[in-house]
């Protein structure tokens, strides 16, 4: 199955980086589990034909599922139990690599770093957190030599993880952590990409300021 939506950048990025193992596939559907966070991916425009391969694959250890299309995501949502979910775009930045912020430098996160990053951000857990920075998946921003915040990459590839300390917000800094963000994943090869919940205009709205690309579906995470 080719991957040439945005909806499908997750299934891409698992796959390229070679933590994707190949579950089923067809013409028309391709379902992945990543070894790296565990989660399950299906992309599939057909929402019967999307139930049979989860009928046919699903398995117990399946407690983290992103599925592509809006629809069936939700029928699946039901049918297998699962409890909690997120309806999100996904964005996708095509264009030139962006020049940085020429106030802001940035470093990758260590383990020395981990407990500012447990305080200051609580949407993953502290073991997820860990592992995010033991792939040197976080970038902390300096300006003046005080850091101003930091982003990341989740574990399926994602942009994400942003957090200004209050003391430096309205300053440009969330947007000139997430340029460099795109610049470090451009870098790697990769085509960076990240979500954001349905409703939040001032996300999609910084989206679109950097230019980020919008996909025009929604995608779906669940879990149990």
């Amino acid at each position: 199955m080719e991957l040439k939506r945005i909806e499908y950048l997750g299934l891409e990025r698992v796959i390229k980086r070679g933590s994707g193992e190949i579950v089923a596939e067809r013409d028309d559907a391709l379902f992945v589990r990543d070894a790296v966070s565990g989660s399950y991916l299906l992309a599939c425009e057909d929402a019967a034909l999307g139930i049979k391969t989860l009928d046919a694959h699903i398995g117990a250890d399946c407690d983290l599922l992103m599925i592509s299309n809006h629809a069936l995501a939700l029928e699946a949502f039901e049918r297998y139990g699962f409890t909690q979910k997120l309806e999100c775009f996904q964005v996708a930045y095509y264009g030139k690599k962006p020049a940085l912020d020429g106030r802001l430098s940035v470093r990758t996160a260590g383990e020395s770093d981990l407990s500012m990053l447990a305080e200051n951000y609580h949407l993953i857990g502290e073991d997820e957190l860990r592992k995010v920075v033991e792939r040197r998946a976080v970038l902390i921003g300096y300006c003046d030599g005080e850091p101003v915040g930091f982003i990341g990459e989740h574990l399926e590839g994602s942009m994400g993880m942003l957090f200004v300390f209050p003391e430096h917000r309205r300053r440009g800094f969330g947007e000139a952590l997430q340029r460099a963000m795109i610049a470090d994943t451009m870098e790697r090869g990769f085509v960076p990409f990240g979500q954001v919940v349905k409703d939040n205009a001032a996300s999609l709205a910084l989206q679109g300021k950097l230019g980020m690309k919008r996909s025009e579906g929604l995608i779906v995470w669940m879990w149990k």
